[in-house]
């Protein structure tokens, strides 16, 4: 229970006592920093250690097979010297009988284990790959697997210097590992005559892997006590190696183990190189492994360089242990000097703090003489922070004051502000309100001048035409018949320019009286649009497209409608300069979820385009951008199809082309506004 309260009461101290909290902040970093750089330093040295192991063991590995491939050349360079000597060339031309046995004598004086010389006509017992090198006069250097029988074919003593008894099988392995050199010899005519074979017998070649380790580990390039090997695998088997059967002891050599399965599996049935830590018979090895391979590139063996782990390790836990104990004696020394150096100054501090805790709490307190010289920090700080105090006790009676007398002007200047801002938004709506008025007062006022005047010039002419045609219909009686259709024909343009003039009045006159609106089908009056423009236009180089898709039936005024769709399609073929093709598209037009509510009417042409700036402007009477125009067909469409709930909308790219779109509802919506909204894509 005791030591319980003695944890509690540090705790707590911890908790509230600047002294060992500013004890805890000063010590915290050096110890964090110093851990930091233990772990760094740790994780830096395991790391270059191991990778320069990993770099070393591999450099070894190279340095063996350079060895190895040094040996390869000594060997054919023997052949080589053997097959241009005196007595080879001098019984190749006068006795070719004996030249046989005396190649086979000379295997000795080559420091080789075998030499044979085959005849041309033993080529068919040599692999596809190597009759092919041989007949294109290539000398070859390669390893092989043989057997028995294969080894005595080439030395009497092969079979029985390759017998190697398998450690723990009980077993004995009679195949033998050889490095195997063929020199093709021709004859005069370039005609393949003689093969000779030589090479030597890698089972149970100690000679050979010492002189490699030898060349790999020279003095002082291991760590004290540790030992370097080199092995010669016959497939995942130890045919040749100065690996020890006992590692501490360096007793014997482990020929006839196997390999562990997990290199087997990686160098032998992958082909890939192996470097890394590997368990080599009794003991952890800094191992390296790459793969023999025999003349058709199969792997049949393996190389390996490697060297004992443990005196490497030792050497580096040494080091950290080292490092352990000047690390642990930082510390402490480090501690103990913050300790020491923070004490005196904790006392000052927390007198101050004491002063701090009971200030919030309306108490009267200061901090006075702190024991400490006139020039220490701390002592000026104390008499800064009692004189800060006196003069904020003032300031806060001040401010209260002053708080309560700004609280009541800010209201009474807010509550101002909002009346004014709410007032004066009223009165910039009622501007831009009136300022529209007036606006589209100042266009109607001219364009009900000017279409009153259109009206009464047209409309005179108009009934001299239609007095005329009655007068010629009584002149001509019953022979009127034959041009019935033609006066029909002039009757009906006749009424179609009355439509138009009283369409021009009604656009002028707000509320005016409204046309007659009928259930139409759309593509039967844009048809009777095409043969209008058709025979207005005389140009024989405009093309009129059409597509006449929609199949819903639209409210609205036939003859206005025609009047709209001949004004778009016209202003097309101009747009065009009377050639090129006009398209017209019919088509429903469905709302958001897929229902009919209408038809429209899309107008193509390849004309010369509207630029960005004119876009915005073409539907504003008056405006146009052709000498001969005045402006008003577009404005005049526009207000016929917003009468009915239409709509107008126009995409163009300058010199590309424009398309009007033109919707109608189903159900025609009368609007009492003069325009509606247009669409500019």
């Amino acid at each position: 229970m005791k030591m319980k309260q003695f944890i509690l009461l540090w705790i707590k101290r911890f908790r509230t006592m600047v002294r060992y909290r500013l004890l805890v902040l000063t010590s915290v970093p050096i110890i964090l920093t110093l851990f930091a750089l233990f772990a760094l330093t740790m994780y830096w040295t395991v790391t270059y250690t191991w990778q320069n192991a990993l770099m070393n063991v591999k450099a070894d590995l190279t340095v063996a097979q350079s060895s190895i491939d040094l040996l390869q050349k000594e060997q054919r360079l023997q052949l080589t010297s053997l097959s241009s000597s005196y007595d080879f060339q001098h019984l190749l031309r006068t006795d070719k009988a004996k030249l046989p046995a005396w190649v086979n004598r000379q295997t000795e004086n080559n420091a080789l284990d075998f030499v044979v010389l085959h005849p041309a006509s033993a080529l068919d017992t040599f692999p596809l790959t190597n009759q092919q090198l041989l007949l294109a006069g290539k000398s070859q250097t390669f390893f092989q697997v043989l057997n028995r029988n294969q080894l005595l074919v080439l030395n009497d003593n092969l079979p029985v210097n390759a017998q190697i008894p398998l450690l723990r099988e009980k077993t004995m392995e009679s195949k033998g590992l050889v490095s195997r050199n063929l020199l093709p010899i021709f004859d005069a005519n370039n005609q393949l005559q003689w093969i000779l074979d030589g090479g030597i017998l890698l089972n149970n070649s100690t000679l050979l892997v010492d002189r490699i380790r030898d060349l790999v580990y020279t003095d002082g390039s291991l760590p004290p006590g540790s030992i370097g090997t080199v092995t010669l695998f016959m497939d995942d088997i130890r045919v040749s190696t100065n690996v020890p059967l006992d590692s501490e002891g360096v007793n014997g050599r482990a020929i006839g183990t196997r390999v562990s399965v997990k290199v087997k599996q990686q160098v032998l049935i992958d082909g890939l190189d192996w470097v890394g830590r590997a368990f080599v018979y009794d003991n952890w090895y800094i191992s390296a492994y790459e793969p023999l391979r025999d003349y058709d590139g199969n792997v049949i063996g393996m190389l390996y360089t490697g060297y004992l782990e443990w005196p490497l390790l030792e050497t580096f836990l040494t080091n950290i242990a080292e490092f352990s104990v000047g690390f642990i004696v930082v510390l402490l020394l480090s501690g103990s000097l913050v300790y020491r150096g923070a004490r005196d100054l904790f006392r000052p501090i927390e007198k101050i703090h004491n002063v701090v805790k009971v200030v919030p709490l309306g108490l009267n307190r200061r901090i006075g003489d702190l024991g400490l010289c006139k020039d220490h920090e701390l002592a000026a700080f104390g008499q800064q922070f009692d004189s800060m105090l006196d003069q904020l006790q003032q300031r806060n009676e001040l401010i209260q004051q002053a708080s309560s007398e700004l609280e009541d002007k800010v209201h009474i200047r807010t509550q101002s502000l909002h009346d004014k801002t709410q007032e004066l938004e009223e009165y910039i709506k009622l501007l831009n309100q009136t300022r529209s008025k007036l606006v589209m007062s100042e266009k109607l006022a001219a364009l009900g001048e000017l279409t009153a005047g259109i009206a009464h010039e047209i409309n005179n002419p108009t009934a001299v035409i239609l007095g005329n045609v009655e007068l010629l219909q009584l002149e001509l009686g019953n022979d009127s018949q034959r041009v019935q259709e033609e006066l029909d024909a002039i009757h009906e343009q006749i009424d179609r320019i009355r439509n138009i003039t009283r369409s021009l009045l009604q656009y002028s006159r707000q509320g005016g009286v409204q046309d007659e609106v009928t259930w139409q089908h759309l593509n039967l009056i844009v048809k009777e649009s095409l043969t209008l423009v058709r025979s207005g236009t005389k140009s024989a180089n405009v093309q009129v497209e059409s597509q006449l898709e929609a199949k819903c039936c639209v409210e609205v005024n036939r003859h206005q409608l025609l009047q709209v769709l001949v004004n778009l399609q016209m202003n097309g073929v101009h747009a065009m300069d009377d050639k090129g093709l006009l398209k017209i598209k019919t088509e429903d037009w469905f709302d958001d979820n897929g229902d009919v509510i209408g038809a429209v009417v899309h107008i193509s042409d390849h004309g010369c385009g509207i630029s960005e700036d004119n876009l915005a402007r073409i539907f504003d009477p008056f405006f146009t951008t052709r000498r001969s125009g005045t402006g008003l067909g577009l404005s005049v469409s526009q207000s016929i199809i917003g009468d009915v709930g239409g709509k107008i909308t126009v995409a163009s790219e300058l010199g590309v082309g424009s398309t009007f779109s033109i919707y109608l509802l189903e159900k025609a919506v009368v609007h009492n506004e003069l325009l509606l909204p247009v669409e500019v894509c």
